[in-house]
């Protein structure tokens, strides 16, 4: 009996070292996707043209280095053909956002792969356990190697990064977001939801989905500068489909090119997402098996009224900073939100 109370309090007091390790690193990971919108809302992502992993960790300490890091910027298109008259002091506003956009980067890499490590010697880890944690250690540095195979994107003959690469990097942020989060909730809420009834598991399985594919398609949106047409709601302008396209293009590859039809997917994307959401609610609410899963439907409904509300003034605005981001911040809370109604339906936990 002491042996198992102790065993108990050792377990105890691992999980909820490695649970505030977790939870330090999703929330500098969840910054590090504000930051990157307020990058991208501001135009600030091609401001560093090189990816010096170590010594970018300095930012330029001199006039001298000032005006040679400037003189960098000047060589690329966004600067020669919108940037022209751009100042140094106008410069630094840009370079700050993208670089703390790289220092939060490395700062998650280094605060992750270190506890990492002490707790892979010093605990004992279950092997899925292990490779779970190793595996988003993987993502992390990965994430990386996206974010410059993006900003390469934007050096030569573009005046902007990639919109396909802005959004398998966001896409790619939040998987990690989701790993992340998912091993919280299962090191606080372990077999505590253990209840015989189950909801089919695709149902809520596939509202995550459409809630990751949707911020894949806001990614577009902004790497397109969608937002900044049709600035009108419910119609797009005065009429339910764009003008300057017809319903046939939205079955050509050349569709993810058009600023209009990204912008009319986000928009029917997230009416199908409603819709979806009420029909999860009714069999939740009717059911009162189900009733263990009623907290997150009632999370969930509070964090996407707001996101709706948020896209549609976002919309109304042309995308002003505050608003886009604000709206990008929503769909931190919102995804969370659907994370743990898919986790207190899962057999894992």
């Amino acid at each position: 009996m002491i042996d198992m109370y102790i065993n108990s309090m050792f377990d105890e007091n691992k999980n909820n070292y490695i649970e505030r390790w977790l939870l330090l690193i999703t929330f500098l990971v969840a910054l590090m996707i504000v930051v990157g919108g307020l990058t991208r809302l501001t135009d600030s992502g091609l401001s560093i043209t090189k990816w010096d992993l170590i010594s970018g960790i300095l930012p330029p300490l001199s006039l001298g280095q000032w005006e040679n890091t400037f003189n960098l910027y000047k060589k690329i298109p966004e600067f020669k053909l919108i940037n022209s008259n751009m100042t140094l002091d106008e410069f630094k506003i840009i370079y700050w956002w993208e670089y703390i956009h790289r220092l939060l980067g490395r700062l998650i890499g280094l605060l992750y792969i270190i506890p990492l490590l002490y707790f892979t010697f010093t605990q004992k880890f279950r092997f899925k356990e292990l490779l779970l944690y190793y595996f988003i250690f993987f993502l992390i540095c990965f994430q990386g190697f996206i974010g410059w195979y993006m900003v390469k994107s934007g050096l030569t003959d573009r005046t902007d990064v990639s919109h396909y690469r802005l959004s398998l990097h966001l896409t790619l942020a939040f998987v990690i977001f989701i790993f992340l989060f998912w091993s919280i909730l299962k090191i606080r809420y372990m077999n505590k939801y253990n209840n015989f009834f189950k909801l089919p598991y695709f149902l809520p399985n596939i509202f995550l989905f459409f809630i990751l594919l949707q911020i894949s398609i806001g990614a577009l949106v902004s790497g397109l500068d969608a937002g900044q047409i049709y600035q009108s709601w419910p119609l797009m302008n005065q009429s339910f489909f764009p003008d300057d396209s017809n319903y046939r293009d939205l079955f050509l590859l050349s569709a993810f090119e058009t600023p209009s039809l990204v912008q009319f997917v986000h928009r029917n994307l997230a009416y199908l997402i409603l819709i979806y959401f009420i029909f999860i609610t009714a069999i939740i609410m009717k059911n009162i098996n189900y009733s263990y899963l009623r907290s997150a439907i009632i999370l969930i409904t509070i964090f996407l009224f707001i996101q709706i509300i948020l896209g549609i003034l976002t919309i109304l605005s042309g995308a002003q900073i505050v608003l886009a981001s604000l709206h990008q911040i929503g769909s931190i809370f919102l995804i969370s939100s659907v994370i743990i109604l898919v986790f207190k339906n899962s057999k894992i936990n």
